[in-house]
């Protein structure tokens, strides 16, 4: 079958980074890490996996940072090379292993990604999945697989980016016919997006402040609303196109990014805020939200969620940072500011139990309470993959927001 892969080549590593920057197309060139290329299909690792026939899978923004080589080498260990790219996905079943009895072949499914200690088989989990932080598992490189945070990151279990994948049966959600198949491929970043607002729920009467209203941001914009919460929604865009999406899905006021800093005085109107003059650099925010939730990953995008959080405020770091070389960090002390980070998606308390993520996503999809199909604005098949990497990364010619591939 055909796949998508990523490979640690040094040499092409170095060459990618060197030219790059001068001529993005390098990156998913002959000389890159990538390569669309025959393999085999995965097989199951043993008899509590399933195979799964992939209808859709998204290019996600972690995707687009380990194309173009923005990742953190920090990640690395937690990867087994080569890896075919792709971990949000929906398929239906082809193969059933026999201790995987709850599934059967021909059921529509979204494929929760997260490697953890069931999916690796250790029957005694480690303090992390005990507690139900699945994405936080201790034992990432270890056990029956090879080294892998998620499918989409591990060479044993295959990746969206193909026709076939493996996937262990914990790991296996059915999908409801209310859910469609546009929906299915969009649970992924909705969970994302989740798992960020419902650790610490913002209550009425807070502001949150949104930077960010790409895949996620848009996200958590539907998440605190499906969820029925009712904050104030202020939101920081970069394009027209997405401040009138976010808009439709329940943001109460929309601000729009400019260079410069030119957005400061207007952002720090709508919030209620001060805008301070130092002696040089950037203007300094007195005042702000009561909740930032950050979800572009950038040296701007970062600083801004700091400065523009209140005294006392907390900052939930939805996006993929690399490695931030221009961030001041000054306001975390000045103002006491609580910084979270926030990782995939895992277990959370939802109508007074414990349920994976992905399932409340399904729930609140299902009930009509969120609606995401609209985001998927293009589909392309797996060997125009350097027309959809294109696509994807240039939002402002495109008016993309999420690009799929369709094998």
């Amino acid at each position: 079958m055909k796949a998508i892969q990523f490979e640690a080549s040094i040499p092409n590593y170095i060459f990618s980074k060197a030219v790059g920057r001068f001529f993005p197309s390098v990156y998913s060139g002959r000389m890159s890490c990538l390569s669309y290329r025959d393999v085999q299909e995965p097989s199951l690792p043993n008899q509590e996996w399933v195979k799964v026939r992939v209808k859709y899978a998204g290019i996600c923004g972690s995707d687009l940072n380990l194309i173009f080589l923005h990742d953190s080498p920090a990640t690395s260990p937690f990867a087994s090379f080569p890896f075919t790219i792709g971990h949000e996905i929906v398929g239906v079943i082809e193969q059933v292993g026999k201790k995987a009895g709850h599934l059967s072949v021909g059921e529509r499914v979204v494929v929760d990604p997260i490697l953890s200690c069931e999916t690796r088989g250790f029957r005694d989990a480690c303090p992390a999945c005990r507690r139900g932080d699945l994405s936080l598992c201790e034992r990432m490189t270890a056990g029956d697989i090879s080294p892998g945070l998620l499918i989409g990151a591990c060479r044993d279990t295959g990746g969206g980016w193909s026709s076939r994948l493996v996937a262990h049966h914990s790991q296996v959600l059915r999908l409801p016919s209310q859910v469609s198949d546009l929906n299915a491929v969009m649970i992924d970043p909705f969970a994302t997006a989740l798992h960020g607002v419902m650790r610490d729920p913002p209550r009425k009467g807070q502001t949150v402040l949104i930077v960010g209203a790409g895949v996620i941001g848009m996200c958590v914009v539907v998440a605190i609303r499906a969820l029925g919460l009712e904050p104030r929604v202020v939101v920081l865009a970069k394009h027209p196109f997405q401040a009138e999406l976010v808009r439709r899905f329940g943001a109460d006021d929309v601000v729009l990014l400019k260079s410069d800093f030119g957005h400061d005085q207007q952002l720090a109107e709508v919030l209620g805020a001060k805008v301070l003059k130092p002696i040089f650099g950037s203007p300094v925010i007195q005042g702000g939200a009561d909740v930032v939730y950050e979800c572009v990953g950038k040296d701007q995008s970062i600083n801004d969620a700091l400065r523009f959080a209140k005294s006392k405020g907390k900052v939930n770091l939805l996006g993929v940072a690399s490695v931030p070389r221009k961030v001041d960090w000054t306001p975390i002390w000045l103002n006491e500011l609580e910084v979270k980070g926030s990782f995939a998606c895992s277990t959370e308390d939802y109508r007074g139990e414990r349920h994976r993520t992905y399932a409340v996503a399904i729930d609140l999809i299902s009930s009509g309470k969120a609606d995401l199909a609209s985001l998927v604005t293009h589909r392309f098949p797996l060997h125009q993959y350097r027309e959809a990497i294109a696509t994807a990364a240039g939002k402002r010619k495109s008016r993309a927001i999420k690009v799929v591939f369709e094998p």
